[in-house]
């Protein structure tokens, strides 16, 4: 099994959009890019990705300069190549000219010293769909809340046999 340390996770994507697949993609990274994103100063928040003539490529993705690397440290927001499968890269390219669907980074993560990317392809949530999603998510916390209650001392309940009656 293969240990996996995420390095940065875009919490916003899956409250703003509907992952509907994940990809998983290798990301092309230059010089000093690698030890930036090994410190964990990498930003995803307003990244996304796109295919052009052939190639899955990452743009707006926030990788700070490495402080003790030379002054030829690339660009912070450059667009970085994405390594896929022809066919993934098809897939892609046909899914995302659909109506409303996007390309989007979900974590950024190191796998065996590698850098690679979560990418999900997400239509947009409207504001009633993000209310809903909100509205099933603490039901369901209230449930689980509820479930763990049960049986515990001073919840209302009597507890069942066990302890000395003075």
């Amino acid at each position: 099994m293969t240990e996996r340390e995420v390095v940065s996770l875009n919490r916003r994507a899956r409250h703003d959009y509907e992952v509907m697949e994940t990809y998983d993609a290798g990301l092309v990274l230059t010089g000093t890019e690698i030890k930036s994103v090994r410190a964990h100063r990498v930003d995803i928040k307003d990244a996304w990705a796109g295919v052009e003539r052939g190639e899955a490529w990452l743009h707006n993705m926030h990788i700070a300069p490495y402080e003790p690397g030379s002054r030829e440290n690339p660009a912070a927001r450059r667009s970085r190549k994405l390594l896929l499968h022809r066919r993934e890269i098809n897939r892609l390219l046909g899914r995302s000219v659909e109506k409303g669907l996007t390309i989007i980074p979900l974590k950024v993560y190191l796998e065996r010293g590698y850098a690679k990317v979560e990418l999900g392809l997400a239509r947009g949530r409207r504001q009633w769909d993000k209310r809903q999603a909100i509205a099933a998510r603490e039901a369901r916390r209230e449930q689980e809340r509820a479930m763990s209650q049960r049986g515990r001392p001073g919840s209302g309940r009597p507890r069942q046999g066990g302890g000395s009656e003075a």
